[in-house]
Order: C-alpha cells, then sequence, then structure tokens
C-alpha cells in the first residue's frame, strides 16, 4: 500500500468551494444542438479564469483495439465538427488511420464541468492543415518542423539539435510546409455535458445524432443521465 500517496488522496477535496463555483444548469434551456452549448461553457470557462480551457484528453484505439488517451488542444469547432491537430505518423495519426473514430473530454474544474465528445473523425484537406499551422505560434512551426513524434528518442543531446534546427528554420521559413502535419475534425455522435453539484446531484445532458429518429430541427435527440 502507497500510505504517502494514499494520505495526500484523504486530504484533497473535490470542488473546494474556496476555488471553486458550481453554477446552476437548467437543461430544459438548452438549445436544441450542442455546439451552442458548448460555445456558451467554453466562454464562461475562460471567464471564471479557467487555466488552459482549449486543452482536451483524445481518446484512440489501435488495431487491437486497446485504448490511449492523451492531453491535446483544441483547434476549433463548427458544423464540420471538433478540430485538433497532429503528424499523420504519430502514434495517435496511425491509430486514426486504421480506426478513424475518437472521443474528446474537456474538463473545468473551475465550474464543476465536463464535455465529452465522441464521434468518427476525418482528416481535413492539407492546405487547411497547413494554414491552422501558419495561424499559430513560431514554436508551434518549429515544434512540427522537428517531427518524430512518437518514435524512440536516443538521447535529450539528439532532442536539443532536432529542436535547435527546426527553430532556425521556422526563422527562416516562417512558411514552411510540413506535409505530415494533419487537422483532423471529429464530427460527434453524442456529446454529454456534465454539471458538477455540490450534493451529488450531478446534471447530465446528452446530445445524440439519430436522424432516423424523431429529433428535434438539428437532427439532435436531447436526454438526460443518470449521474
Amino acid at each position: 500500500m502507497n500510505t504517502e500517496l494514499d494520505a495526500l488522496l484523504r486530504s484533497l477535496r473535490v470542488w473546494d468551494p474556496e476555488v471553486t463555483e458550481l453554477p446552476a444548469f437548467d437543461p430544459g434551456e438548452a438549445p436544441a444542438a450542442p455546439l451552442p452549448l458548448f460555445t456558451r461553457w467554453f466562454a464562461q470557462a475562460v471567464a471564471a479564469g479557467e487555466r488552459e480551457p482549449h486543452t482536451m484528453s483524445l481518446a484512440t484505439a489501435d488495431e487491437a483495439g486497446d485504448p490511449d488517451v492523451r492531453v491535446v488542444m483544441l483547434h476549433g469547432a463548427d458544423a464540420e465538427g471538433w478540430a485538433f491537430a497532429t503528424h499523420a505518423d504519430s502514434r495517435k495519426g496511425r491509430h486514426l488511420s486504421r480506426r478513424p473514430y475518437a472521443a474528446l473530454v474537456f474538463y473545468w474544474p473551475v465550474l464543476g464541468r465536463q464535455v465529452r465528445v465522441r464521434g468518427p473523425v476525418t482528416t481535413a484537406p492539407h492546405e487547411q492543415a497547413r494554414s491552422d499551422l501558419h495561424a499559430r505560434s513560431a514554436g508551434a512551426l518549429a515544434a512540427a518542423l522537428t517531427g518524430a513524434q512518437s518514435r524512440v528518442l536516443d538521447s535529450l543531446g539528439e532532442l536539443s539539435r532536432a529542436s535547435q534546427a527546426a527553430w532556425a528554420r521556422a526563422g527562416r521559413e516562417p512558411d514552411a510546409d510540413v506535409p505530415s502535419w494533419t487537422l483532423y475534425r471529429l464530427r460527434p455522435d453524442e456529446v454529454e455535458f456534465f454539471q458538477g453539484d455540490a450534493r451529488r446531484r450531478h446534471v447530465r445532458l446528452r446530445y445524440r445524432r439519430a436522424e432516423r429518429e424523431r429529433t428535434g430541427p438539428e437532427g439532435w435527440v436531447r436526454e438526460l443521465l443518470w449521474p
């Protein structure tokens, strides 16, 4: 038994009221489609001082169906889906080439909120990926130019040399192309909004895409889930 870890775990509070505000959430007032509600919650997370609200966990699966998860950055969300980017030959890129389905989760603890998204994933045209990359920082371009993501690294010295060369190239060629850099879009089949409650009566509202069923005007079924 890891007594040190156990002691630390027991000392922590969930949604400490000194640093957490649990707002009310009335699902009866939610819009017909999930994207407007996501946009509203995202803006509220930013206004509440949430650190890096655009980070999200991305879950994929390999050929055997074994899951993997990592934290990535949201690059946008619109009618085409929730967007993120990576190298096509990275681990997640390889997973998506074989199993183009994924799940995302956002966690905004200052408001006690989660948003879960899952559905099929498609790749955007390369020009869109290139434009997306060049709209970001010089550091993002340098990181993309460094390449070799998820491969075995022999030493930190090797990484330092490759990174220095990539930063130098990013400075010389701010429009440099990175052929493996890929913009992905997850078109959701389901989007769930979770609002925490101090008495553990958490509110969970799920939007489920079901074109063949009786749906709202935008093709979504809304349903509550037990916490």
